[in-house]
């Protein structure tokens, strides 16, 4: 399984394409379309779905482009299946950055918390809300990896200011869904590098 991070747009935020055997889910096309597409097809990769963490602006920017030009799902939380098409929902209408204001189409799938397969990959899918109420986190643990989001970062967790944020269930969503994991676990963050499991449970000065 090979794990490819690629910051896109004005607030660095990490797409991640998560690829095995030239199949690959996209998780997270914030922004860049253009760009995102050239990689993938540079590397004569099959995207076969999009996963969102949660459905914030600067994570969902490049979706409607991404998902047409490939003709492929996008899945996202029940909480935040309305938050595509709404800028006071999904942030934009609040960031100067965000014009034109950023909208995209309803989802296809709704995810369903446990293990899930798609196509060649099996994952687990843990409910980590807090920054949104939609946020979730996406586990291979055969790979010991996990996609948190804006949840945990290196030395940081996610902000809690905007519309459905609550620090307090961000904190137990950390404690009792990212921590539980094992140490080596890498942590691969909506934002910033990477860092581990076992790390922010010794360096992260929130937790």
């Amino acid at each position: 399984m090979n794990v490819e991070q690629l910051p896109l747009g004005p607030l660095g935020t990490n797409c991640y394409i998560i690829e095995h055997e030239k199949k690959a889910l996209i998780i997270d096309p914030g922004s860049e379309g253009d760009k995102l597409i050239r990689m993938i097809e540079r590397r004569e990769i099959s995207p076969i779905a999009i996963l969102l963490t949660h459905a914030h602006f600067d994570h969902i920017g490049a979706l409607d482009e991404v998902r047409d030009h490939f003709d492929i799902p996008v899945y996202v939380h029940k909480e935040e299946k309305d938050w595509l098409g709404k800028p006071e929902l999904n942030g934009s209408k609040f960031f100067q950055m965000a014009t034109p204001l950023i909208t995209a189409r309803e989802a296809d799938h709704e995810f369903e918390i446990g293990e899930m397969e798609i196509g060649e990959f099996t994952f687990e899918i843990r409910y980590t809300p807090g920054h949104s109420p939609g946020s979730v986190s996406f586990v291979f643990p055969n790979d010991s990896f996990v996609i948190a989001g804006d949840t945990l970062f290196q030395g940081g967790i996610g902000r809690t200011d905007l519309p459905g944020g609550d620090l307090d269930t961000l904190k137990q969503s950390i404690e009792e869904q990212l921590l539980t994991l094992d140490d080596d676990t890498t942590v691969y963050p909506g934002h910033g590098g990477a860092t581990t499991v076992g790390e922010e449970k010794v360096m992260n000065p929130f937790l």
